[in-house]
């Protein structure tokens, strides 16, 4: 049986930076539009972090059952390692989709959104079907768009129109930036997991693009965000804030098109989710301090 701790570790605290990070953003795009919203943007938390905690538990059983993670470089499976059963993971996973429908239905009636359930639906839905049914899509190179869409268009305008409204340019453009870096998170774990899972059939887009282009793929990921950046302050110069995160994308870059290797990645991964929150954060002072200038 697996410990507490165990558990912890299966969650995977690291990644629940791809949960707060569009959030950070949304928010920071509703209050520069002039609306504080503190309950909305909690719930929005409570949706994004059970959700990252769910597919993670969805994946664990879901790769587990099929054997993907039997020979892993990364942090622990609790499937994989026989740590834990896959149905109690799996009920793991079921109830954090719970409690993310269950703050997400509140969020609904609070901005009166309606037409967001089918949203919030499709969500939960591209969370098991990652790597979980008969087909899942992230065996079929397909895991990176759909991040894409759901960690930043989604979940940054999603979080600005429950808030405040009809989201601005300033918040699409960071929208965009924040899926991208977000993929490149993805990329990293992918591109570490290319022998494994080239061997067990998953054919991510890792596999799919081979080594070196995987690299460059995640280099042009990392460091797109900032000319958006760099463009959004055209209109808004405090979007130019989020620039000052670009020395953190150099070390993760560096190491990913040098050719970093196994655990070398592991570092990278955890660099590239710093990467993120970094320029969330930056970019959501930007959004927040642009309705003064």
């Amino acid at each position: 049986m697996a410990t507490p701790a165990q558990w912890v570790q299966g969650a995977r605290p690291r990644t629940l930076t791809t949960a707060v990070s569009p959030v950070l953003v949304g928010t920071g795009a509703a209050v520069g539009d002039g609306v504080v919203a503190p309950l909305p943007a909690a719930l929005a938390f409570v949706v994004a972090v059970s959700l990252v905690i769910g597919v993670n538990f969805a994946n664990d059983y879901s790769d587990g059952i099929r054997g993907t993670d039997d020979e892993r470089v990364g942090p622990m499976r609790l499937v994989g390692s026989r740590t834990a059963s896959p149905e109690a993971v799996r009920t793991a996973a079921f109830v954090c989709f719970a409690v993310a429908a269950l703050a997400g239905i509140t969020l609904v009636a609070l901005s009166e959104q309606w037409w967001m359930l089918a949203v919030g639906a499709v969500c939960i839905a591209g969370a098991w079907f990652y790597t979980g049914g008969r087909r899942p899509y992230g065996y079929a190179g397909l895991g990176e768009a759909a991040v894409f869409v759901f960690f930043g268009p989604v979940a940054v305008l999603g979080t600005v129109l429950t808030q405040s409204g009809a989201p601005g340019a300033p918040a699409v453009v960071s929208a965009v930036a924040v899926g991208m870096l977000t993929c490149a998170v993805l990329v990293a774990n992918n591109l570490r997991d290319i022998p494994t899972d080239a061997v067990a059939g998953k054919r991510t887009l890792a596999v799919l693009l081979g080594d070196t282009d995987t690299r460059r793929l995640y280099a042009a990921l990392a460091l797109a965000p900032f000319l958006l950046s760099a463009v959004g302050g055209l209109r808004s110069w405090p979007m130019l804030l989020a620039l000052l995160a670009l020395p953190l994308a150099v070390p993760p870059v560096r190491a990913v098109l040098r050719g970093a290797q196994g655990g070398a990645l592991v570092a990278v991964l955890g660099r590239t989710g710093a990467l993120l929150l970094a320029f969330s954060v930056l970019t959501a002072v930007g959004l927040v301090w642009g309705r003064y200038v």
